[in-house]
């Protein structure tokens, strides 16, 4: 089971550009987030801060922003089957017991990659979803999902999650079963569409 931490941590506006492989976007998130941590450390915080909890309403009512009864629908499938994809590298890739996610943050991710797939030919069946935890060795791929198995991919998304190092330092050590996780709120959606030469999208969610 994934557990939804008790608070919402806010979020900005995303940032659209276009660079080289998907590994080196990767790498030039995380580098971004370091600083901006030194920036930020200040405001930011515990997660258990009570400042984090009042914004609850305000995040809460922008989760499914934009979208129609149909997308949210989507939503709502997408936002389990990444939840599910998490729970299941708990035992495997991340080798932890406990893993805490922002609250609204699975249906933040799921709105956004519904609104990335809209415009696909398939749209979101057509889409191959690859999640990652971001590392400072490199993307840690934690599983894949096909929305739809039957239909042949037009377009690939990467999902790149950062881990809260506060307090738990993964990746530098060795791997404890017995450990907590949490995940930053920050995130990276990477859009690659195939059979194209076209460069690969980034938006990055704050």
């Amino acid at each position: 089971m994934v557990y939804t931490a008790a608070l919402v941590i806010g979020r900005g506006a995303p940032r659209l550009s276009g660079q080289g492989s998907v590994a080196e976007m990767i790498r030039s998130y995380l580098f971004h987030l370091r600083s901006a941590d030194k920036a930020s450390s200040a405001r930011r915080g515990s997660v258990d801060s009570s400042d984090e909890r009042e914004k609850q309403p305000a995040i809460s009512a922008k989760a499914d922003y934009g979208l129609d009864d149909e997308q949210r629908l989507l939503q709502k499938e997408m936002a389990q089957q990444l939840e599910r994809c998490l729970s299941e590298a708990k035992g495997s890739a991340l080798r932890c017991q406990v893993l805490l996610l922002p609250c609204q943050m699975s249906a933040r991710v799921a709105g956004d990659v519904v609104r990335s797939s809209a415009e696909e030919p398939c749209g979101l069946r057509g889409a191959s979803i690859t999640v990652f935890l971001g590392t400072e060795d490199g993307p840690k791929p934690l599983g894949t999902i096909l929305p739809d198995p039957s239909v042949t991919p037009t377009f690939e998304l990467s999902v790149v999650f950062k881990a809260d190092d506060q307090g738990w330092s993964p990746f530098k050590h060795m791997f404890v079963t017995s450990e907590v996780l949490k995940l930053r709120p920050e995130y990276r959606l990477v859009k690659r569409k195939l059979y194209s030469s076209a460069s690969p999208i980034i938006h990055d969610f704050y």
